[in-house]
C-alpha cells in the first residue's frame, strides 16, 4: 500500500499552441495531504515545465480568452485560503488577483479577458453582536432547513452570505452583482455581460421538492428566470453555451425514474426558450459514474461545441467512457469507444482534437491527445512508467455471467500476482449502487492482488453503465435481485477458476456495498469473513440522520416513515440475529452520508448474537476515506483490513 505515495495522478488538461497544461497530483507522506502541482508538456519537444506559485494546492486551471493568462485556484497565501491567481503565459510570475477573507470557491473569465467573476462567502452581520473578535466563545447552532449538513462541509454554516463578484484585472477593483442567503453557482457570463447563469434550487420556496435548475440572471435589472419551467420536476446543470450565445446545452433529467433518471443532454433555444431533449434515443448516462481510488482533482469531460451545431459528449457504457458527436436535431454519433476511463479532457482550440487524462485497467493515469476524426489516441505522457517498470500489476479478466432472471451481467476478476492454487479470493462490492465499476486503475485491488488475493468485481442490478431499466430495477427493492446476483456471479467466478479455495472466500464493500455486506452476513455463511465499510444497517435511523437520508429513502426505497415495517423488512439490521460470519466495521467519525450510528447499531446487534466483532472508527475523516482520505488513514485502514483477513486464513 505504500505505493500509494510513488505514484502520480494527472487531470484538469488543457491545451494551448504546441503546449498541454495539466495537474499532477500526488500523496504527500511528510505532509499527509495532496499535493497538485502545475505542469506544461510541450507536444514538439515533450519537454515537461513546471508553472504555478508553489501552493500544495492549485487547481481549476483555465486560460484567459485572450490566451494571455494561464489562471488558477491556490492555496499559497497565509491564511491558506484559495485565491484567483494568474500567471502570464509570455513569462512572469503568477500573482494573487483576489484576497478574500473568506477565500474564493470558484471563477470563470469575462469573455474579453478583462475581468473575472468569482464566488465567495461573507460572515453575517448580527444586531447588537458586541461580542470581541479576539474573545470567541461556544454557540449554539440553530437549524430550521431540511438540508443542513453535507458530508465534506459538515453542518452548513448558517452565518454566510454567498456572493458572486466581478473585478476589473487592470485596476482590480471590485463589484458585488449578486448576494444569497444560500449557496448558488455561477456557471455562465455572457459575452457583454448583460446576464449570468446560475445553477440553484428547482423550488427555492419548498425544500421537500427535489431537484435543479439554471437560472438566467439579468444584470440590470436583477430579475431571475428558471430555464426548465417546462419540465415541473428534474435536476439540470449548465453544460455549454454556443459561440452565437443563441443555443444552450444542459445536463439532466426529468426525474421520471427518480434518484436514477438517466442524465441526458438537452437543449435550450435561447430565443423561442424550447427544451428539448437531444439524447432520447441512447439509453446511456451522459456523466462519468465509473468508482475508482486513484484519481485525484478530475473533473470529468463536459459537454463541447464542436461547430456551431455539432457537439461533443461522453457517455457511461459497460465500465468505460465513449464519446459521441450530438446536433441540435438529436442525432448522434460514435466518435470513440475504447476500453479506457477518460477521467478529463477538454478541446483544441481547432476542434479537431481533445486532449485527455486517462486510466485503464492496468495504466495508473496518462495524457493523451484524441483526433476526433479517426478516433485514435495519442498517448503523451506517463508519469507511473518507471515505477511499473519494476513493479508488478494484474491484467483483469473480463467476463459476462447470467444473473437473476438470466439477465446479462459484467464483472472484473483480478488473480494474484503470484499465481497459485488453493487461493483466497474476496467479492468487492461497489457503493452506490447506481454507479459501476469499470475500466479504471483501482489501487486497493491491485494491493490486494500483490498479497495473494483474487478480486471479484460485479456490477449487478441497480448500477449505471446498462441502461435505464438495469439502474432502475433496484428501486424499492435492495437486497433482492442485487444479492442474487452477487451470489451468482460469485458462484461463476469459482466455477471458472477452481484454483480459488472456496472455503476461503470474502466479502467487503463500502456505502451501498457496505449495506450489501451486512445484508449478506445476515443471508449466508458462504463467506469465511467480512468487512463493511461506511455501511447502511438501518433506514428508519438513516431517514433522519444522513445528509440525504429523507430524499434517498423515500426516493430509492420508495418508502418513508410511515412504512415503518417496509423499512424495517430491507434493512440489514434486522436479521442481524442471523449472521454467523466474523465481521469487521470501519466508519468515518464524520460521515454524515452513512452516518457513523449505523455502523454502531450493527456492530451492538452483533456483539449481542456473539459473533467476532470489530468496530475501527478514523477521525477527521469523512465518507470519501478510502478515495481522498488523508493519507495515513488510509494507510490505517488498509492495514486493518490485511490484519481481519490474515486473522481468519
Amino acid at each position: 500500500m505504500d505505493s500509494l505515495f510513488d505514484l502520480k495522478s494527472l487531470s484538469q488538461p488543457l491545451m494551448w499552441g504546441e503546449l498541454v497544461f495539466y495537474l499532477e497530483t500526488i500523496a504527500n507522506k511528510e505532509e499527509n495531504s495532496y499535493t497538485s502541482t502545475i505542469y506544461s508538456y510541450n507536444l514538439k519537444t515533450k519537454e515537461r515545465r513546471q508553472w504555478g506559485d508553489g501552493g500544495n494546492k492549485q487547481l481549476h486551471l483555465q486560460l484567459s480568452p485572450n490566451k494571455k493568462y494561464l489562471s488558477y485556484l491556490s492555496n499559497n497565501h497565509s491564511d491558506k485560503k484559495m485565491q484567483v491567481m494568474i500567471m502570464p503565459l509570455d513569462g512572469g510570475s503568477a500573482f494573487a488577483l483576489t484576497a478574500e477573507k473568506e477565500g474564493v470557491s470558484h471563477y470563470m473569465w469575462a469573455d474579453n479577458s478583462s475581468a473575472i467573476f468569482y464566488q465567495t462567502t461573507t460572515l453575517t452581520k448580527k444586531d447588537g453582536q458586541t461580542q470581541p473578535a479576539e474573545k470567541k466563545l461556544p454557540t449554539p447552532t440553530e437549524i430550521n432547513k431540511l438540508t443542513y449538513k453535507l458530508d465534506g462541509a459538515g453542518v452548513l454554516p448558517q452565518d454566510r452570505h454567498h456572493l458572486i463578484k466581478r473585478m476589473s484585472v487592470a485596476s482590480q477593483t471590485v463589484e458585488t452583482l449578486l448576494e444569497e442567503s444560500h449557496p448558488v453557482r455561477l456557471s455562465y457570463v455572457a459575452k457583454d455581460e448583460s446576464y449570468l447563469l446560475l445553477n440553484d434550487d428547482l423550488n427555492r420556496d419548498d425544500e421537500w421538492s427535489y431537484g435543479s435548475t439554471v437560472y438566467y440572471f439579468d444584470l440590470k435589472t436583477k430579475i431571475q428566470r428558471s430555464l426548465t419551467t417546462t419540465v415541473p420536476k428534474g435536476s439540470f446543470y449548465f453544460a455549454a453555451m454556443s459561440d452565437q450565445e443563441d443555443y444552450l446545452l444542459l445536463v439532466g433529467n426529468d426525474f421520471e425514474h427518480a434518484f436514477v433518471s438517466l442524465n441526458k443532454i438537452y437543449g435550450y433555444d435561447m430565443v423561442s426558450h424550447e427544451l428539448v431533449c437531444l439524447t432520447d434515443d441512447l439509453d446511456l448516462e451522459v456523466l462519468d459514474t465509473i468508482v475508482a481510488d486513484f484519481q485525484q482533482g478530475v473533473q470529468g469531460i463536459r459537454p463541447t461545441w464542436l461547430t456551431d451545431s455539432e457537439f461533443l459528449f461522453p457517455a457511461t457504457h459497460h465500465g468505460k467512457i465513449q464519446l459521441y458527436k450530438g446536433d441540435r436535431h438529436g442525432h448522434t454519433t460514435l466518435l470513440f469507444d475504447e476500453p479506457l476511463h477518460l477521467t478529463d479532457g477538454s478541446l483544441s482550440q481547432d476542434g479537431q482534437q481533445l486532449v485527455v487524462t486517462y486510466s485503464s485497467l492496468t495504466e495508473t493515469s496518462a495524457l493523451a491527445v484524441i483526433d476526433l476524426a479517426s478516433g485514435h489516441l495519442d498517448c503523451l505522457y506517463q508519469p507511473n512508467q518507471t515505477y511499473f517498470e519494476s513493479h508488478a500489476v494484474v491484467e483483469p479478466e473480463r467476463f459476462w455471467f447470467k444473473g437473476a432472471d438470466q439477465w446479462d451481467i459484467q464483472g472484473w476478476y483480478l488473480p494474484p500476482v503470484e499465481k497459485r492454487d488453493n487461493h483466497p479470493a474476496i467479492l468487492y462490492i461497489h457503493g452506490g449502487p447506481q454507479v459501476c465499476y469499470g475500466e479504471s486503475f483501482f489501487h486497493e485491488m491491485q494491493v490486494l492482488a500483490g498479497q495473494g488475493y483474487g478480486v471479484i468485481l460485479l456490477n449487478p442490478r441497480g448500477g449505471n453503465g446498462y441502461g435505464q431499466s438495469f439502474v432502475s430495477s433496484i428501486l424499492g427493492d435492495y437486497g433482492h435481485k442485487d444479492y442474487e446476483d452477487l451470489m451468482l456471479g460469485t458462484t461463476h467466478v469459482l466455477n471458472e477458476h477452481p484454483e480459488i479455495d472456496s472455503s476461503r472466500l470474502y466479502v467487503a464493500g463500502g456505502s451501498y456495498g457496505g449495506f450489501m455486506t451486512n445484508w449478506i452476513v445476515g443471508h449466508t455463511d458462504r463467506f469465511r469473513a467480512a468487512i463493511s465499510q461506511r455501511s447502511i444497517s438501518n433506514w428508519i435511523s438513516f431517514y433522519g440522520t444522513s445528509d440525504i437520508g429523507a430524499f434517498f429513502v423515500e426516493f430509492q426505497l420508495q418508502r418513508d416513515l410511515s412504512d415503518i415495517e417496509g423499512l424495517w423488512k430491507m434493512s440489514p439490521l434486522a436479521y442481524a440475529h442471523q449472521a454467523t460470519t466474523p465481521l469487521l466495521l470501519m466508519h468515518s467519525e464524520q460521515d454524515l452520508r452513512c452516518p457513523m450510528e449505523q455502523a454502531e447499531q450493527f456492530y451492538v446487534a452483533m456483539k449481542k448474537n456473539h459473533v467476532d466483532t470489530k468496530l475501527i472508527t478514523f477521525p477527521q475523516s469523512n465518507h470519501g476515506l478510502s478515495r481522498d482520505g488523508l493519507p495515513n488513514l488510509r494507510m490505517n485502514r488498509f492495514d486493518a483490513m490485511m490484519a481481519w483477513l490474515d486473522t481468519y486464513q
